[in-house]
């Protein structure tokens, strides 16, 4: 029988994690597969929570989570009720984040009992794909990495010079959520942690130095981020294998909600293209 159970775990910035497993009962030496969101989204937006069964149903146990800064509670942990929480996330807080995640599934005897935490997969999508790729250079728990949508570079992500100057002198910048329509703030502390933890920020450093297997897969009717970002991991990394999904846009034909019990075509292929690796 699928179970999934919801749990939260304390961060290490004082906010909780919140935390899906998913697996089938009275199995163990499950091997574990660990999905990080990407920008503006959450464990349980559109097809995540059907991808998860399906993952489980193939014989792994799927962790999927919140950052703990991502905007959600543990009472509504979709969409944005804490925008000042949103605001004060930054990527150093994400890593730590995945890290306690990392720790406590190593750590938990109820989850020890069903895993086999040596067999531990990264996935992550979009800004997500560029976190976990981080964290599968620095710790050596992670067995294999899989980067779906995945950004090649935080940096030019920060904008113009003009436009960080302006950041500095209101502390402030808004983006406004295209389905949701709140005007989410991110304060200028983002920037700054970002320009404090360049180098290990850099994600081409991370995927040059990876010593595991690594899967990258992208649609090439992405437009949120661009194809030549999958083939610039690609390139920094000749071990790793390139996977494009085409006609595939960024949520790989998903969106949010999503009231059906099947995967769309493209996330379907995306999900078999991880198995047939992992496997």
């Amino acid at each position: 029988m699928l179970t999934q159970k919801h749990i939260a775990i304390n961060g290490k910035h004082q906010k909780p994690i919140v935390i899906d497993v998913t697996y089938i009962e009275n199995k163990t030496n499950l091997p574990v597969i660990i999905f990080c969101h990407g920008y503006k989204g959450f464990k349980d937006w559109g097809a995540w929570n059907v991808m998860a069964k399906q993952f489980a149903n193939e014989g792994f146990c799927f962790v999927k989570f919140n950052f703990s800064y991502n905007g959600g509670t543990v009472e509504q942990p979709i969409d944005f009720p804490d925008l000042e929480a949103f605001g004060n996330n930054n990527y150093t807080k994400e890593l730590d984040d995945l890290e306690t995640v990392i720790d406590w599934i190593f750590n938990n005897d109820d989850i020890k009992t069903i895993t086999d935490a040596n067999n531990l997969s990264l996935i992550g999508h979009s800004r997500g794909g560029g976190i976990t790729a981080i964290k599968a250079e620095e710790d050596n728990r992670i067995a294999k990495l899989i980067s779906l949508a995945s950004v090649s570079d935080f940096g030019n992500r920060m904008g113009a010079k003009q436009e960080i100057e302006s950041w500095k002198k209101t502390g402030v910048k808004y983006v406004e959520n295209g389905r949701t329509h709140q005007q989410m703030p991110h304060f200028y502390q983002f920037y700054e942690d970002f320009k404090a933890n360049e180098e290990r920020l850099t994600i081409k450093r991370a995927v040059s130095n990876l010593k595991i297997p690594h899967l990258i897969i992208h649609g090439n009717d992405d437009t949120s981020v661009l194809l030549n970002e999958a083939n610039q991991l690609h390139n920094w990394n000749s071990k790793s294998k390139l996977e494009i999904i085409d006609g595939a846009n960024h949520v790989f034909g998903a969106s949010h909600p999503w009231g059906k019990d099947d995967l769309p075509e493209h996330l379907k292929e995306v999900v078999s293209k991880v198995i047939v690796f992992l496997k």
